[in-house]
């Protein structure tokens, strides 16, 4: 069986070329062309092609807002972003909106095949420029989290008193310590956590309690 294609790409050219090769291919087909967000907005449901090659940058509108309106009408469509645009901001909100893929336009039509073939399978294509960015991304993550397991008991109580919207005042009447106790704690916190104030405290806290 072979494999359904849409094609949402306003590079006219670039989009006849991506239909021109997939259509070579004896396990693909290109079903639909799209040249702009809305017409793919309006008939990709329909369709339903097994992956969707997204442009990030539509004349009308971001391929991003499209994958987030059709993803769930769409649950078995497998979307891989094919655009100019590495910036970080633009994968993650790609990743978040539910593509499974990320790839650069200058990647050869070998790897964009292999890609299509690969995301079809179960797989998450990258190109190794984007790869790299979003395990760079987690490595900058990892020791703000470990932040917490340095936490005392102590601390961990105040952050959690802190995260239900208590006083210092209030916490140093819970806990029977001084109001500068419950202040020295506090700065520990922000020092171990990496944070400079109460609301990136507590959201780190809610973070790694989820």
């Amino acid at each position: 069986m072979s494999i359904s294609i849409a094609i949402v790409e306003d590079e006219k050219n670039y989009n006849n070329a991506l239909k021109k090769v997939i259509n070579y291919q004896q396990d693909m087909k290109v079903v639909a062309q799209f040249f702009d967000g809305n017409d793919a907005l309006k008939n990709l449901p329909d369709l339903s092609p097994n992956v969707v090659m997204m442009d990030i940058q539509l004349q009308d509108m971001l391929g991003i807002e499209i994958i987030e309106k059709l993803k769930k009408e769409m649950p078995e469509t497998q979307f891989i972003m094919c655009t100019s645009f590495e910036d970080d901001e633009k994968i993650f909100n790609s990743l978040k909106a539910g593509a499974m893929g990320y790839l650069v336009k200058g990647e050869s039509m070998d790897k964009i095949l292999s890609s299509i073939r690969d995301v079809y399978n179960g797989g998450a294509p990258m190109s190794f420029s984007i790869a790299r960015k979003v395990l760079q991304h987690f490595e900058r993550k990892l020791p703000e989290i470990k932040g917490l397991e340095e936490l005392t008991n102590r601390e961990k109580e105040i952050l959690e008193l802190l995260s239900q919207g208590l006083l210092y005042k209030e916490i140093a009447d819970k806990k029977c310590i001084s109001i500068d106790t419950v202040k020295k704690h506090v700065g520990n916190m922000y020092r171990k956590l990496h944070v400079s104030n109460k609301v990136e405290a507590i959201n780190k806290f809610n973070h790694f309690k989820n």
